[in-house]
Protein backbone atom coordinates (compact mmCIF):
# COMPACT_ATOMS: atom_id res chain seq x y z
CA UNK A 1 0.00 0.00 0.00
CA UNK A 2 1.14 3.09 -0.93
CA UNK A 3 1.89 5.40 2.69
CA UNK A 4 -1.07 6.56 4.41
CA UNK A 5 -0.48 9.87 6.24
CA UNK A 6 -2.81 11.95 9.09
CA UNK A 7 -1.57 14.51 11.28
CA UNK A 8 -2.65 16.69 13.74
CA UNK A 9 -1.68 19.56 16.01
CA UNK A 10 -1.83 18.91 19.87
CA UNK A 11 -1.52 21.59 22.22
CA UNK A 12 0.78 19.91 24.44
CA UNK A 13 4.92 19.74 24.38
CA UNK A 14 6.69 17.70 22.55
CA UNK A 15 8.26 15.52 25.13
CA UNK A 16 5.18 14.94 26.62
CA UNK A 17 3.51 13.59 23.47
CA UNK A 18 6.52 11.37 23.08
CA UNK A 19 6.53 10.36 26.55
CA UNK A 20 2.83 9.00 25.67
CA UNK A 21 3.59 7.49 22.37
CA UNK A 22 6.99 5.77 23.55
CA UNK A 23 4.52 3.54 25.75
CA UNK A 24 2.76 0.98 23.34
CA UNK A 25 0.29 0.34 25.66
CA UNK A 26 -0.76 3.93 25.50
CA UNK A 27 -1.60 3.22 21.60
CA UNK A 28 -4.77 0.61 22.27
CA UNK A 29 -5.97 4.30 24.55
CA UNK A 30 -6.52 5.96 21.17
CA UNK A 31 -6.68 3.33 18.40
CA UNK A 32 -9.24 1.19 20.22
CA UNK A 33 -11.81 2.15 17.89
CA UNK A 34 -10.46 -0.16 14.53
CA UNK A 35 -7.61 -2.58 16.88
CA UNK A 36 -8.96 -4.15 19.64
CA UNK A 37 -8.47 -7.19 21.83
CA UNK A 38 -4.76 -6.05 22.69
CA UNK A 39 -2.06 -7.68 24.59
CA UNK A 40 1.25 -7.42 24.77
CA UNK A 41 4.30 -8.58 23.93
CA UNK A 42 6.22 -8.06 27.39
CA UNK A 43 5.87 -6.55 30.57
CA UNK A 44 7.84 -3.25 29.70
CA UNK A 45 5.70 -1.58 27.41
CA UNK A 46 8.08 1.54 26.83
CA UNK A 47 10.72 1.83 24.19
CA UNK A 48 12.47 -0.17 22.16
CA UNK A 49 11.49 -3.59 21.50
CA UNK A 50 8.15 -3.31 23.18
CA UNK A 51 5.44 -4.79 21.16
CA UNK A 52 1.47 -5.76 21.24
CA UNK A 53 -1.01 -7.86 19.24
CA UNK A 54 -4.18 -7.17 18.42
CA UNK A 55 -7.23 -7.84 16.40
CA UNK A 56 -8.49 -5.18 13.34
CA UNK A 57 -11.76 -4.30 13.10
CA UNK A 58 -12.51 -4.15 9.38
CA UNK A 59 -15.50 -3.63 7.42
CA UNK A 60 -15.50 -7.20 6.24
CA UNK A 61 -15.42 -9.99 8.67
CA UNK A 62 -12.40 -12.05 7.94
CA UNK A 63 -10.42 -14.89 9.90
CA UNK A 64 -6.97 -13.02 9.26
CA UNK A 65 -7.66 -10.01 10.46
CA UNK A 66 -4.86 -9.97 13.54
CA UNK A 67 -1.84 -7.71 13.84
CA UNK A 68 0.78 -7.19 15.31
CA UNK A 69 3.34 -4.27 16.03
CA UNK A 70 7.16 -3.35 17.45
CA UNK A 71 8.74 -0.30 18.44
CA UNK A 72 12.15 -0.41 16.56
CA UNK A 73 13.16 3.50 16.94
CA UNK A 74 12.53 5.78 19.87
CA UNK A 75 14.37 9.23 19.13
CA UNK A 76 12.68 12.32 20.36
CA UNK A 77 11.47 13.08 17.11
CA UNK A 78 10.35 9.86 15.79
CA UNK A 79 8.51 6.56 16.77
CA UNK A 80 8.68 3.82 14.28
CA UNK A 81 6.86 0.78 14.86
CA UNK A 82 7.37 -2.33 12.50
CA UNK A 83 4.86 -5.43 12.32
CA UNK A 84 3.19 -7.88 10.43
CA UNK A 85 -0.43 -8.19 9.73
CA UNK A 86 -3.30 -10.30 7.39
CA UNK A 87 -3.42 -13.95 6.81
CA UNK A 88 -0.37 -15.77 8.25
CA UNK A 89 1.23 -12.66 8.80
CA UNK A 90 2.73 -12.02 5.76
CA UNK A 91 2.22 -8.61 4.98
CA UNK A 92 4.81 -6.07 6.15
CA UNK A 93 3.75 -3.20 7.95
CA UNK A 94 5.54 0.29 8.95
CA UNK A 95 4.12 3.21 10.94
CA UNK A 96 5.76 6.25 11.81
CA UNK A 97 5.00 9.03 14.35
CA UNK A 98 6.64 11.92 13.57
CA UNK A 99 6.84 14.83 16.31
CA UNK A 100 7.34 18.59 15.46
CA UNK A 101 7.43 21.72 17.56
CA UNK A 102 4.51 24.10 16.72
CA UNK A 103 4.05 27.49 17.63
CA UNK A 104 2.70 28.38 21.09
CA UNK A 105 4.40 25.50 22.91
CA UNK A 106 2.00 23.13 20.68
CA UNK A 107 3.55 19.49 18.63
CA UNK A 108 2.31 18.58 15.42
CA UNK A 109 2.29 14.86 14.94
CA UNK A 110 1.90 13.05 11.75
CA UNK A 111 1.51 9.49 11.69
CA UNK A 112 2.45 7.47 8.30
CA UNK A 113 1.77 3.74 7.64
CA UNK A 114 2.56 1.28 5.09
CA UNK A 115 2.53 -1.87 3.89
CA UNK A 116 4.29 -4.59 1.95
CA UNK A 117 1.84 -7.21 0.81
CA UNK A 118 3.33 -10.33 -0.43
CA UNK A 119 0.43 -11.83 -3.01
CA UNK A 120 -1.38 -10.14 -5.66
CA UNK A 121 -4.51 -10.87 -3.63
CA UNK A 122 -3.44 -8.78 -0.72
CA UNK A 123 -2.40 -6.06 -2.93
CA UNK A 124 -5.83 -5.62 -4.21
CA UNK A 125 -7.17 -6.19 -0.49
CA UNK A 126 -4.89 -3.36 0.29
CA UNK A 127 -6.25 -0.76 -2.49
CA UNK A 128 -9.76 -1.28 -1.21
CA UNK A 129 -8.89 -0.81 2.54
CA UNK A 130 -6.35 2.40 1.94
CA UNK A 131 -8.83 5.11 2.33
CA UNK A 132 -10.38 2.97 5.34
CA UNK A 133 -7.04 2.97 6.62
CA UNK A 134 -6.60 6.86 6.64
CA UNK A 135 -9.93 7.68 8.09
CA UNK A 136 -9.01 5.29 11.12
CA UNK A 137 -5.42 6.74 11.59
CA UNK A 138 -6.82 10.07 11.39
CA UNK A 139 -9.58 9.80 14.03
CA UNK A 140 -7.28 7.82 16.13
CA UNK A 141 -5.07 11.44 16.24
CA UNK A 142 -8.15 13.44 17.02
CA UNK A 143 -8.76 10.99 19.84
CA UNK A 144 -4.75 11.06 20.44
CA UNK A 145 -5.04 14.87 21.10
CA UNK A 146 -8.54 14.93 23.02
CA UNK A 147 -7.13 12.35 26.03
CA UNK A 148 -3.82 14.61 25.84
CA UNK A 149 -5.53 18.05 26.04
CA UNK A 150 -8.71 17.06 27.77
CA UNK A 151 -7.93 14.14 29.31
CA UNK A 152 -11.44 12.34 27.61
CA UNK A 153 -12.10 9.44 25.41
CA UNK A 154 -9.66 6.90 26.84
CA UNK A 155 -9.75 3.26 25.95
CA UNK A 156 -8.90 0.52 27.64
CA UNK A 157 -4.58 0.13 28.72
CA UNK A 158 -4.11 -3.87 27.05
CA UNK A 159 -1.81 -6.33 29.47
CA UNK A 160 -0.11 -9.02 28.82
CA UNK A 161 -1.85 -12.08 28.98
CA UNK A 162 -2.05 -13.77 32.59
CA UNK A 163 -0.98 -10.85 34.69
CA UNK A 164 2.23 -9.09 36.16
CA UNK A 165 5.21 -11.28 36.35
CA UNK A 166 7.46 -10.05 38.80
CA UNK A 167 6.09 -7.52 41.92
CA UNK A 168 7.91 -4.44 40.29
CA UNK A 169 6.00 -4.20 37.13
CA UNK A 170 6.14 -0.86 37.10
CA UNK A 171 9.43 -1.04 36.47
CA UNK A 172 10.96 0.79 32.87
CA UNK A 173 14.17 -0.51 31.51
CA UNK A 174 16.41 2.47 30.49
CA UNK A 175 20.16 1.63 28.89
CA UNK A 176 21.11 5.03 29.63
CA UNK A 177 20.70 5.05 33.32
CA UNK A 178 23.11 2.00 33.10
CA UNK A 179 25.91 3.85 31.03
CA UNK A 180 25.64 6.66 33.60
CA UNK A 181 27.18 4.22 36.49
Amino acid sequence: MDPVSADVIIDRPREEVFEYLADIANHAEFCDHYLVDWRLTREDSYGVGAGARYKIKTPVRSRYNFGDSTLVEVAPHQIVERGRMGKFNRILTRGVYELRDHSGGATRVTFTFESKPKFLSDRLNEKLGASWFKRKNKKALTRLRDILEEDRGRGTRPSVAGGARKPASAFRFRPDLEQQS
